[in-house]
């Protein structure tokens, strides 16, 4: 049993506030990714966990047993922890060859040199890299390299793995390979992971949940696609998605049988009731913002009868994909196709949009109030 919880964590560095009140269960054998922008307490979470950081507020429990109470200045030893910890920079003793790299955490604790060379063997197989044990890191591509450092990691077999930005310093090819062989290995060793990334992609691909930041707080913890199909608020919906999702103003209110009616560019939609959160505004009339993915967005050739007028400002087909930049009279909004689409410029289209697949978001507090129905 692997689970970690974090109760009430606060970590400042002088006066700079880094985590506050910090509250995350992770659970055993889950894949969890502490998502955020840059700045956001990420990375500091994770030492605070692999117990290179002390915070000066909370506790830490780990399959029961307390590694961290910061009230009663207890802290156990990081070596104690069953935890090891994969940098952003590798790490790797220069002078080492793979194998010695690798055979290190198993050699400190003097394990028999016979079992060294099975369980290390064996790491460098599930990574695909026995065949260079002999070869130094300076011989190895980047993504050679860090395959090395998780080999390390998981050769002594830990309870968790907290991996910190792992991928940040590879190619865009070498980054989606990668994230499979870590898939891979997760599935594979059922091993509870803890993960730091900044990249969405990485995140939606790779996690059982995610856990997003902004400036030391949590935010929202999910599912990857619950995560993107209802984000909590305008700033997680804002951060996640790419090409980013459609915000449209507009002005909503509930009618006699409480369902929710929004006037907007979109013209006038009324979403049923068992959709909405708890979170509803008081007032009679409030500012709204749908939530539109670029994806909801059904594009016919010519406006017609029950369709939302629009114009074509731009076309952006990268393949796989076309993106394609439109004018809902002043609002702009972006919908996207798969396979490549030609549309000119300034043409007239017409779009349709199912209310089920639109969040709607109280503009005051930034709270969703509206859920999508789920793909």
């Amino acid at each position: 049993m692997s689970q970690i919880v974090l109760k009430g964590i606060d970590k400042f560095y002088g006066s700079n506030h880094v985590l506050k009140n910090l509250n995350l269960v992770v659970e055993d054998g889950e894949f969890m990714t502490l998502l955020g922008p840059s700045g956001c307490g990420k990375t500091t979470t994770l030492r605070v966990v692999a117990g290179l950081e002390k915070p000066q507020n909370g506790t830490i429990e780990m399959d029961g047993r307390m590694v961290v109470n910061a009230a009663e200045l207890f802290f156990e030893d990081p070596g104690k922890r069953g935890m090891n910890l994969v940098f952003q920079s590798y790490a790797l003793w220069p002078h080492m060859t793979v194998f010695d790299n690798v055979a290190f955490p198993l050699t400190v604790k003097k394990v028999q040199k016979a079992e060294v060379k099975r369980r290390v063997m064996d790491a460098l197989a599930r990574m695909r890299i026995d065949e260079y044990a002999g070869r130094y890191p300076s011989e190895l591509s980047g993504g050679q390299q860090q395959r090395v450092a998780i080999a390390r990691a998981i050769v002594s077999q830990p309870k968790v793995l907290l991996l910190d930005e792992p991928l940040s310093n590879l190619d865009a090819k070498l980054r989606v390979d990668m994230r499979s062989e870590i898939k891979r290995l997760h599935h594979e060793l059922g091993t509870t992971i803890l993960y730091v990334t900044h990249d969405q992609v990485e995140a939606l691909t790779m996690s059982t949940r995610i856990a997003i930041f902004f400036e030391g707080e949590l935010e929202q913890v999910a599912p990857p696609m619950d995560l993107y199909q209802n984000p909590i608020s305008l700033r997680v919906a804002d951060f996640i998605g790419n090409p980013r999702i459609n915000f449209i103003d507009g002005e909503g209110s509930f009618a006699a049988d409480g369902a929710l009616v929004v006037d907007s560019a979109m013209g006038r939609t009324v979403f049923p009731q068992k959709l909405l959160t708890g979170d509803r505004p008081g007032s009679a009339r409030f500012p709204v913002v749908l939530g539109v993915r670029p994806e909801k967005i059904i594009l016919s050739a010519e406006a017609g009868e029950g369709l939302i007028p629009a114009a074509v400002y731009s076309v952006q087909p990268a393949g796989s994909e076309t993106t394609i930049h439109l004018k809902m009279g002043q609002t702009d909004v972006l919908a996207k196709e798969m396979g490549i689409r030609n549309y000119q410029v300034d043409r007239q289209v017409g779009l349709r949009i199912d209310p089920d697949k639109i969040n709607v978001f109280d503009k005051t507090t930034g709270r969703l109030i509206k859920m999508a129905v789920p793909d």
